[in-house]
């Protein structure tokens, strides 16, 4: 199950997100669902477009299932989604 202490390890598809910080300030604000991941950018998809959100310029507040929110700092999760897992696994084990 998903929560704060191991957002970083976990699929990212299929959350709610938030862009808090951002260097392009017109993408502060923008929320929607998670549709697709690269190496350097998050797609989300929310009521009226789907914007594709650079990983490194940015602060995420992702809405986990159970109610609570991560923020996460693009540049921490700038990896292939399929390889973050095993680079990120030592931080996981020190937080939780």
């Amino acid at each position: 199950m998903v929560d704060k202490n191991n957002i970083l390890i976990h699929e990212f598809i299929g959350l709610e997100v938030e862009i808090k910080k951002s260097t392009c300030r017109n993408l502060i604000g923008k929320k929607g669902r998670v549709v697709n991941e690269t190496k350097n950018t998050i797609e989300i998809e929310g009521k009226d477009e789907t914007k594709i959100i650079p990983k490194r310029s940015s602060t995420f507040r992702f809405h986990l299932p159970g109610g609570e929110s991560a923020d996460v700092e693009g540049r921490l999760i700038e990896y292939n989604p399929e390889d973050r897992p095993k680079r990120l696994m030592k931080y996981v084990r020190k937080v939780g």
